[in-house]
């Protein structure tokens, strides 16, 4: 079968498969195919494949001997995979348990078996997990070739919204300013800082923050990145009439802090107002809160009104990017 591969010669083969294996990107479906003289390495995201490697298509075989935690257990369980690490949801400890037991036996790259053990809860949103396998909750998770390190217990990050983000990311034009007013570990940060954005992160989590500046050196744009602990309205003053961009990715409270956004809005800015609603009107109570907290000052006017995910049964998480212009 014909599939997105990187292209290496032998002698490099071995050092690129580790760099690739270390990023998440090897394709285990498929075998790796020699061909005169060069590897063909398939990838699972050819355009997170760093800028230096030759990603081609190249047909090779599928791979036969994977063991899945499928085969294992005789059905499919359900986990989120992020870096190295399963994620688990499951009230029943024993089923829990059976499932991180076939996942670590199964040939699959996954080190480590996470159970959610709470709710995401508390101003910092994060929640307890169970550990199964493994050491502990940290993990190093790759998103659209920027790498993030982050723990679990104590920060929040959702590796369901990696295609929401990468696309503001590719809105992002070199020398913008941009300002996310719940930063986290960077998710956006990061990958803005990376198109050549100087941006501004703030969050009130000391350990996100803490990320935050730890994922800026990995990406290396540490010199594009300012993380700022501590609650963004209090921050808000020092980068009045600023942003040329600012995402507010809090939902279910981002309206408490539009104040703070309309001041540090520039002249001409894009606003990414996430909120989560009713499905009978999941973008009208954003779009009026925006409205209220910025006019007359700023001309108003919706860009997109998204559809994120469904959050909860008739509940829509939705994204509103809205021009202010004053």
């Amino acid at each position: 079968m014909e599939v997105p591969c990187v292209r290496v010669s032998r002698e490099d083969g071995e050092a690129t498969r580790r760099r690739l294996a270390d990023a998440d990107l090897i394709d285990d479906d498929y075998e790796i195919a020699v061909e005169d003289g060069d590897l063909y390495i398939p990838v699972t995201d050819p355009d997170a494949v760093a800028a230096d490697l030759e990603v081609v298509s190249h047909v090779v075989a599928e791979r036969e001997t994977q063991t899945t935690p499928a085969d294992l257990l005789g059905f499919d369980p359900s986990y989120e995979r992020l870096g190295r690490a399963a994620l688990l949801d499951e009230d029943d400890d024993e089923r829990a348990r059976e499932i991180a037991d076939a996942i670590v036996e199964s040939d699959l790259p996954l080190e480590t078996v996470l159970n959610k053990a709470s709710k995401v809860k508390g101003e910092t949103r994060v929640r307890d997990w169970e550990l199964l396998a493994g050491e502990d909750t940290e993990v190093v998770h790759r998103e659209y070739g920027c790498e993030f390190a982050l723990d679990l217990a104590e920060v929040y990050f959702s590796p369901r919204l990696a295609t929401e983000r990468n696309r503001v990311v590719e809105q992002v034009a070199d020398g913008e300013r941009a300002f996310d007013m719940f930063a986290g570990v960077g998710p956006f940060v990061v990958p803005f800082a990376k198109r050549g954005a100087e941006a501004v992160g703030t969050d009130v989590n000391p350990s996100a923050i803490e990320y935050l500046r730890e994922n800026a050196r990995r990406n290396d744009v540490t010199d594009r990145v300012t993380a700022i602990c501590g609650d963004v309205r209090e921050i808000a003053p020092e980068y009045e009439d600023w942003a040329d961009r600012l995402v507010m990715n809090l939902p279910h409270s981002a309206d408490e802090f539009l104040e703070s956004a309309v001041a540090i809005a520039g002249d001409d800015c894009l606003l990414h107002y996430y909120d989560i609603q009713h499905e009978d009107d999941p973008f009208g109570p954003g779009e009026r809160a925006i409205r209220a907290a910025a006019e007359p000052a700023y001309d108003v006017s919706v860009e997109t009104r998204r559809t994120v995910r469904s959050y909860a049964p008739h509940e829509l998480n939705i994204c509103l990017d809205v021009r202010l212009e004053r």
